[in-house]
């Protein structure tokens, strides 16, 4: 039987476990990436474990998410990792560098290398043929450590794409499409990977557009072969020795297959508040559109951006509609700026910002109250703007532009000839904002400004554990419910003590509080608990409040890993009928929980306030009961070293 291509990767990095799906492995990682959100708490932990160098092939650090320098707090996290970078060994991507991911694609990403990222949108780097994986940061630090890397082996989806796509339909429309069909949840223990004669018709910023919304599936990841396209690509950015080819075994064997025409695509849209309640532009009907924002690591690559040039070439911005566009990096822009493309943008009333997240991660651009909002970004959760009563589409940038010209949600195959974008001979190619690290150690010393703070550490799991339902949630609970990320708390990313008065927050305003004045206990969740961003945050943050245990329907992947890696346990209710069976403010104990964990026995929960005993799981491997016995993975990592 042959290989899929996500196994003839994983097979040439195995350190540890068998290929079968369902089994717990260990893979070498080759190159890491962090963000300046998640990059402070990933590098103060890579600190804490005492190595003086990452031992990656590649290592980068980029700063593209604090970018608003509204105080001192985002400069100085900026400074921290840029001098810890420097002094470890790791490469630093100024700010106006560009987005982590599109950069990554374009000067760093390598077919048939791992990458290990802390940020969720990671498998964009599937689009070039890596494995690529979103991870919390703390996996990230262990990885630069020269770690493996452990997760369970996942199940391999065939996505078979047939046909070619009709004009103005894009390869955001794909991706929509699969959302629609396995939601956002159909993912989740699952690589993605695609196949078929459609294959060949994408190119490279195409096929990260949709191995980058591969998140929202909750997917470990998504990948595309490394082919005759992916080589033109790597031509044109100047790194040709990069190439090597890569498929399928054509006698590959999957755990399901699903197939795409094509050609059947039209134009979709995903409507709030969730990236898999699709439905096509035509049905959805014209809606008064108030704000347009292109950009984000799915749609800011240059294809994009001059398609998005040629449809708003000399003509005007409807008046009710803001306009706001951000390249993915600074190659895009500066070509942009050199053939004309962005005097075409701006002269049609497009607002240009700054190439970064922005407006994706509420960074700025948050739309007015109540207003509908067409977006090229990968996320629509409510409130995730900026604005808790705006109404966020998620559309293709053609789809994006037109409606930006009439003002309205418009179907963009209604509306003349499409344009057509061939990728360039040759990108600019300028890393003059890509800084090396210095080459002794000891030549740099890391600048701490006050905004950096410790973050929480956990002890040895006790005996028994003990404590109220601080809070019972529901379905589909996010990171963004979690720990919000907007542009007042980001700045606080190295703050954990400022950020846990707003744990949950859109939850229950009254969380916090609750959870200092009772000394922690437990969240109850609904299914698919964590979902959305890796922020490591939404562990480390109610670990601060004293949270020792989670008990939910489910949970996200990357969210359970990090739970994990701080030491609170992510226990399953066996019958989920049993969610039921606690109310928050319920006294609940876990008892004999070291020995039950140690020693693989079953879990329960010992509701004292009604008398129930309600059975839960928590299915480990031998490495993962140790982590949680010592407190999580860090203390586990001082103990083995």
């Amino acid at each position: 039987m042959g290989l899929t291509l996500a196994e003839k990767i994983i097979k040439a990095h195995l350190v540890e476990g068998e290929m079968v799906a369902g089994q717990d492995i260990a893979i070498k990682i080759d190159q890491t990436l962090t963000q300046d959100s998640t990059g402070t708490m990933a590098y103060l932990q890579f600190e804490a474990m005492g190595i003086d160098r990452v031992r990656t092939e590649r290592s980068v650090a980029y700063i593209d998410h604090n970018t608003i320098q509204s105080g001192f707090e985002n400069a100085d996290d900026h400074m921290f990792i840029q001098t810890v970078a420097q002094k470890h060994g790791v490469y630093f991507s100024k700010p106006g560098n560009g987005i982590c991911h599109q950069v990554q694609l374009e000067r760093f990403g390598v077919p048939g290398k791992t990458l290990l990222g802390s940020d969720s949108h990671t498998p964009t780097g599937g689009g070039i043929g890596m494995l690529a994986i979103g991870a919390g940061g703390l996996d990230v630090a262990v990885a630069m450590g020269g770690g493996a890397y452990y997760i369970t082996m996942p199940k391999i989806v065939k996505v078979e794409l047939v046909g070619k796509l009709r004009p103005w339909v894009a390869a955001k429309d794909i991706i929509l499409e699969v959302l629609r069909l396995l939601t956002v949840k159909g993912g989740v223990g699952k690589i993605i990977e695609y196949t078929g004669e459609g294959v060949k018709t994408l190119t490279v910023p195409e096929r990260a557009t949709i191995t980058n919304m591969g998140a929202e599936l909750g997917a470990t990841t998504s990948i595309f072969p490394s082919d005759e396209v992916t080589h033109g690509f790597l031509k044109a950015q100047g790194r040709e020795e990069a190439y090597m080819p890569l498929c399928a075994d054509a006698d590959a064997e999957y755990a399901e297959t699903v197939t795409i025409d094509l050609s059947a695509l039209t134009p979709l849209a995903a409507q709030p508040h969730s990236p898999d309640r699709v439905d096509t532009v035509a049905n959805i009907g014209k809606i008064k559109v108030d704000q347009v924002a292109i950009g984000s690591c799915t749609n800011s690559s240059y294809m994009d951006l001059m398609k998005v040039a040629q449809i708003l070439k000399g003509k005007t911005v409807c008046p009710h509609v803001s306009l706001v566009i951000a390249p993915g990096s600074k190659q895009v822009l500066t070509m942009l700026a050199q053939n004309g493309a962005l005097a075409d943008l701006v002269a049609a009333g497009a607002r240009i910002l700054e190439s970064a997240c922005g407006p994706c991660i509420g960074m700025g651009q948050a739309p007015r109250t109540n207003a509908i909002s067409l977006r090229t970004f990968n996320r629509n959760f409510e409130g995730r703007s900026g604005t808790a009563s705006a109404q966020v589409y998620l559309v293709s940038p053609e789809t994006a532009a037109v409606s930006a010209l009439t003002g309205y949600l418009t179907d963009p195959s209604t509306c003349g000839e499409a344009p057509v974008v061939a990728q360039p001979e040759h990108f600019l190619i300028n890393d003059n904002l890509v800084l090396a690290p210095a080459e002794k150690s000891s030549d740099v010393e890391v600048v701490r400004g006050p905004n950096i703070q410790p973050f929480p550490i956990n002890h040895a799991l006790d005996e028994t554990v003990s404590g109220k339902a601080l809070i019972k949630v529901v379905d589909n609970i996010t990171t963004d419910h979690i720990m919000p990320s907007n542009a007042k708390l980001l700045p606080y990313r190295s703050n954990i003590p400022y950020l846990s008065d707003y744990c949950l927050v859109p939850c229950d305003p009254e969380f916090p509080a609750r959870a200092k004045k009772e000394g922690g206990g437990f969240i109850i969740g609904g299914s698919n608990y964590g979902q959305g961003s890796s922020r490591e945050h939404a562990a480390l943050v109610p670990l601060y409040l004293g949270i020792r245990a989670v008990v939910a329907k489910s949970f996200a992947r990357i969210h359970a890993a990090n739970l994990m890696n701080s030491g609170i346990l992510p226990l399953t209710f066996a019958n989920e009928a049993d969610y039921d069976a606690i109310s928050q403010g319920d006294e609940l104990v876990l008892p004999d929980i070291r020995n039950c964990v140690a020693n693989d026995l079953p879990i329960v929960v010992e509701n004292k306030t009604t008398g129930k005993t309600i059975p839960v799981t928590l299915t480990l491997s031998a490495r993962q009961r140790k982590i949680l016995l010592a407190g999580g993975l860090l203390n586990f990592t001082r103990e083995q070293a």
